[in-house]
This record gives C-alpha cells, sequence and structure tokens, in this order.
C-alpha cells in the first residue's frame, strides 16, 4: 500500500532557540531567498540566519508565501 502523501523535503530548518529563531537554509532556493528579502547585515550563526522572536513570524510566513517549505 502506498501513502497518497509525498514526503517534502524542507528548504529551511526553523527552530525555536529561547529570545531568538534560528532559519538555516538547506538549498539553494532557500539560500537565494534569503539573500533577495533579508539585509545585508543580518546576524548569522555558522549557516544559520539569527532572527528575534519579533521578526521570526512575518519572515517565515513570507518564506512560505514564497513556496518555502519549513521544517
Amino acid at each position: 500500500m502506498q501513502s497518497s502523501q509525498q514526503s517534502v523535503t524542507p528548504d529551511v530548518l526553523f527552530n525555536n532557540v529561547g529570545t531568538l529563531y534560528t532559519f538555516c537554509p538547506l538549498t539553494l532556493r532557500a539560500k537565494e531567498w534569503i539573500e533577495e528579502h533579508v539585509q545585508d547585515d543580518a546576524q548569522w550563526f555558522g549557516y544559520a540566519l539569527i532572527v528575534e522572536h519579533r521578526y521570526a513570524w512575518g519572515l517565515a510566513q513570507g518564506m512560505k508565501d514564497d513556496g518555502l517549505v519549513l521544517a
């Protein structure tokens, strides 16, 4: 029996780390989206974009609205 749902690979790993959120782009599409929509002076920790809680929902929603998959 095959499942009617297909597994979807996420473009971005999204994580709540207390007062901050991390957005780790996993695909080229996600990296390009961040380059286009996030200010140049954004804070990064390794490969993860660091975002204050007050901006995280809007950023996540913008990514989702443009078809990126968050996990």
